[in-house]
């Protein structure tokens, strides 16, 4: 299953086994940089190792068995799929016990690893779909108009237009009345083409709900065009691509893709700034893990911003599911906490559960100066 939505990392961060562990397994599987023998080897390697930990683990022996019985399955997966398999990574979530198998194809390599713990390690899967926004792609010159869908690297069709608009008046073909009305027939169906397209965009996002739009035109046409958008879709106008109709989709993905990168470090940036911001101001922002995670376990927490592979060990209620840095019991019931390899991962989850927006920030960045965590407030207590 190819890595696509929200949705699929929402529906694997509810999955937790109270009984028996989950193992999440990610790998790096992009041939166009790594050889077959490379990913063999450090498929082999990293299974190996994990073998290893789990002897050493202090766990009865048919939670080991259900570890042991995880890596099994993802090796046979591997073995039989490795020669095929064309995507930059990897990424399977098993739990034997529980009957829990999930893989997706991912888009970019992952970091390679294996973690061991009651709920699926799923914040390289938020890091990775945090990276991408939905676009539609618009070409428009004065016959046609074509419209893609990219998403993840991908590109697909949506919809094309041709318009029947008539061949421009050849320069000294005519003259007087006669050139001056044919001009006003041209103008009017350029009008009508321009007008068509703009609706067909406003309807394609009412269908698919896209996030970015980049549009390839010419400077003689985009100054009429552009005024016919709708209200909604000049707000998610984005920018302007070396485009146009008659383009392969191949180069029309490389265009949007180099325009998707300059604006995501941008909306990086600018989240970041806002966030400054609102601490400098003592408004609604906190920063750091301790006070991130007091508003988290409040409920407060409206977007939490973190900073990509940031990481720290932590400590979890069973009971009430807070998290703390190091609290020995949970303040709120008094229950015994239990340590979590990374409590910046279990808050990520958290946060999603809670239908609180998660932003990824690539490091370096001002973020770092402030804990590498904060988080916008839904209001101040």
């Amino acid at each position: 299953m190819k890595l696509m939505s929200r949705e699929q990392i929402e529906t694997l961060a509810g999955f937790k086994s109270e009984d028996y562990l989950t193992t999440s397994f990610y790998l790096d599987t992009d041939k166009s940089r790594r050889t077959k023998k490379e990913i063999n080897l450090s498929f082999k390697n990293l299974l190996n190792k994990n073998q290893a930990l789990i002897n050493d683990f202090d766990l009865a022996r048919e939670k080991k068995e259900s570890l042991f019985k995880d890596l099994e399955k993802i090796r046979r997966f591997f073995n039989q799929n490795s020669n095929s398999y064309r995507s930059s990574g990897l990424a399977i979530f098993s739990c034997s016990k529980k009957d829990f198998w999930h893989i997706f194809n991912l888009p970019n390599p992952p970091r390679n690893m294996i973690v061991f713990d009651h709920n699926p390690y799923v914040r390289p899967l938020s890091a990775m779909l945090d990276e991408y926004h939905s676009i539609c792609a618009l070409l428009l010159d004065r016959r046609e108009a074509i419209w893609y869908e990219i998403f993840m690297g991908d590109i697909s069709l949506l919809q094309n237009l041709i318009a029947d608009v008539p061949p421009k008046v050849r320069e000294g073909g005519w003259e007087g009345y006669e050139s001056k009305r044919i001009e006003r027939h041209v103008a009017t169906h350029l009008h009508e083409h321009f007008k068509s397209t703009g609706q067909v965009t406003f309807d394609l996002f009412k269908k698919n709900h896209f996030d970015w739009l980049f549009v390839g035109c010419g400077d003689e046409h985009w100054k009429k065009f552009e005024p016919l958008l709708h209200p909604y879709i000049k707000n998610r106008l984005k920018g302007r691509i070396r485009t146009k109709p008659s383009d392969s989709p191949d180069k029309v993905l490389s265009e949007s893709l180099k325009l998707e990168k300059i604006l995501k470090k941008e909306e990086e940036e600018e989240i970041v700034v806002r966030l400054i911001s609102e601490l400098e101001k003592g408004g609604l922002a906190v920063s750091g893990v301790n006070d991130t995670l007091k508003k988290l376990n409040q409920a407060e927490v409206q977007t939490l911003v973190v900073t990509r592979n940031f990481s720290k060990q932590g400590k979890i209620c069973p009971k009430c599911n807070f998290l703390y840095l190091d609290e020995p019991r949970c303040p709120s019931c008094q229950v015994k906490t239990e340590k979590v390899v990374d409590i910046i991962d279990e808050a990520v989850e958290i946060a999603m559960n809670k239908k609180c927006q998660v932003k990824h920030v690539t490091p370096p960045s001002k973020l770092r100066r402030y804990g590498n965590i904060g988080a916008f407030l839904r209001y101040k207590t």
